[in-house]
C-alpha cells in the first residue's frame, strides 16, 4: 500500500469538527482537563484574521490528520520578531506519514517569508517519539521553561 500524499494549508472554516477532534486530542495527550470552552476559543481565534494565532492543517487520505498553531513574538533580546509553534499534533494513525515534518516545515517557511529569526517550540521531555523528529530538523536547546499562574 502506498504512503497518501500530506498537503498542507491554513486552517478554513469547514474543518471546524475534525480540527477540534485534532486539538482534543492535543489536549489529551498533554493531559489538558477537558475543556469545550477552550477548544471553541482557539477555533475563534483562528478564525478571527485580526488574533496573533494562527494556524495549518495536514491532509492525508481525504482527512485532517494534523494541526500547527503558530504566532509571531518579540526578541528583545536581538531585536528581531521569531515564531513560535504553539501546538503541534498528528492523529495517532498517521504517525510516520511526515505529517509533521511537514507542518514544521510549512510553518518555517512562513516565518521565512516574514523575516522572523527562529522558529521556536517547546514540549515534554517524554514525549520522546516527536523528540526523535524535533532533534533531525532542530536545535534542542539547553533552556528550562517555568510558568507562575498570577
Amino acid at each position: 500500500m502506498s504512503r497518501p500524499h500530506v498537503s498542507i494549508r491554513p486552517v478554513d472554516s469547514s474543518d471546524h469538527d475534525s480540527w477540534a477532534v485534532l486539538h482534543r486530542g492535543y489536549r489529551d495527550f498533554y493531559e489538558h482537563p477537558s475543556d469545550d470552552a477552550a477548544i471553541e476559543r482557539v477555533w475563534v481565534w483562528l478564525m478571527d484574521p485580526a488574533h496573533e494565532v494562527n494556524g495549518f492543517v495536514a491532509e492525508a487520505g481525504g482527512e485532517l490528520v494534523g494541526i500547527a498553531h503558530y504566532r509571531r513574538f518579540a526578541r528583545p533580546s536581538s531585536g528581531t520578531t521569531g515564531m513560535f509553534l504553539d501546538d503541534l499534533f498528528t492523529n495517532a494513525d498517521a504517525r510516520g506519514l511526515g505529517v509533521g515534518r511537514a507542518l514544521i516545515a510549512r510553518v518555517t517557511e512562513v516565518a521565512k517569508a516574514e523575516n522572523c529569526t527562529v522558529v521556536r517550540w517547546i514540549t515534554s521531555e517524554s514525549n520522546t517519539r516527536a523528540r526523535i523528529l524535533y532533534d533531525s530538523v532542530a536545535t534542542h536547546m539547553p533552556l528550562a521553561t517555568y510558568d507562575i499562574t498570577p
